[in-house]
């Protein structure tokens, strides 16, 4: 059972790592690492260049977790009888892998977004009703404060919070605890700019960008 996990793991990193943010300002001529927030995630890309490569970088870095979790599913489709695989933990470990991937790019000397759009199209396979919970709370978060980085660090708590009442497997509330963590710490200076009444409002744009 290690190898599998291993294997989705790393494969998981190096999926994760495909810096989408960065190749769709580039082919705007922008270099998205010094421009907005600095990030290559969907927020900053949005704020930059607007909501068509915007929406585009979130949809490609959620398919980018979605596939990492996703595939180990299918591989453990091969398998029947008695010994068939149990899938979850290699799904865990893809996703695993997809954040660390995407947060700490191998491509763009370990730099990277913050992996929500990463964890929300991993977990739309891991834990569908889960995701959407999330997803609910970071609607209705965004259109009251208009604060994307409070937004998704609420929804990583109401992940949280609905493994745990939802009496998911315990691997599975484990790994929305981490990734809960994760995107708190990622999101470090946002928290900081919040207390401050400094931290960008949705809408709100950045200077024009350098061309790379």
């Amino acid at each position: 059972m290690l190898t599998p996990i291993l294997i989705a793991g790393v494969g998981g990193y190096f999926l994760g790592a495909i810096p989408c943010g960065y190749l769709v300002a580039r082919a705007k001529g922008v270099d998205i690492f010094a421009v907005g927030s600095k990030s290559p995630g969907a927020t900053n890309v949005r704020r930059v260049l607007g909501p068509g490569p915007g929406n585009l970088v979130f949809a490609l870095d959620a398919l980018k977790g979605a596939a990492a979790a996703g595939w180990p599913l299918a591989w453990a489709g091969f398998f029947r009888g008695e010994a068939a695989l149990d899938p979850l933990p290699a799904m865990i470990a893809g996703l695993f892998g997809a954040l660390l991937g995407h947060s700490f790019s191998c491509f763009t000397r370990f730099k990277g977004g913050k992996g929500v759009a990463t964890g929300a199209g991993g977990f739309l396979v891991l834990f569908p009703s889960g995701a959407l919970i999330a997803a609910t709370v970071w609607a209705v978060t965004a259109a009251l404060t208009r604060y994307v980085s409070l937004a998704s660090m609420l929804a990583a708590l109401a992940l949280t919070v609905a493994a745990w009442l939802l009496h998911v497997r315990p691997i599975l509330l484990g790994m929305c605890a981490a990734v809960m963590l994760f995107v708190a710490i990622r999101h470090r200076a946002n928290i900081s700019r919040l207390i401050a009444g400094t931290e960008t409002k949705i809408g709100q744009k950045s200077a024009a960008p350098p061309k790379a």
